[in-house]
């Protein structure tokens, strides 16, 4: 189960972590130059089947290490920090790919809703960073 739990929540970094490398090249962009850019998220919706997955495995290795009261609670803490990923995603993230139809639909306010879907990538990958660094040192104890 430790296995398991730091290969997955480390697989979901992956995505918020690209998000929040591109940001930086990608929140100055023209119009028509960045939503040609997000076309390349297209079908990554399926990443996001890694975020129940990891905060399953999170939870039954909390569970498998009850034993180790420190472990435990930072495998309660990483499931607990992709929770928060997805509550995140949702107020966020998910408004804004609804407003511009995954970004195929470019509304007057374009604009600010870049910016929330960018930032709101920026700390989703901060969120999940400490979601697998509390995994990691669950399954290392």
């Amino acid at each position: 189960m430790r296995f398991l739990a730091v290969i997955i929540t480390g697989l979901a970094l992956a995505a918020p972590a690209a998000h929040a490398f591109a940001l930086l090249n990608k929140i100055g962009m023209a119009k028509a130059d960045y939503f040609v850019a997000q076309q390349a998220y297209a079908g990554w919706w399926i990443v996001g089947l890694l975020l129940p997955l990891a905060r399953l495995a999170d939870i039954g290795n909390a569970v498998a290490l009850r034993a180790d009261g420190t472990a435990m609670m930072l495998s309660v803490a990483a499931a607990a920090l992709i929770a928060f990923n997805l509550v995140i995603f949702m107020v966020f993230t998910h408004p804004a790919n609804a407003a511009t139809e995954n970004w195929t639909v470019q509304p007057e306010n374009w604009e600010s809703l870049r910016v929330q879907w960018e930032y709101s990538h920026a700390v989703n990958a901060v969120v999940t960073l400490l979601a697998f660094c509390c995994a990691t040192l669950a399954s290392l104890r």
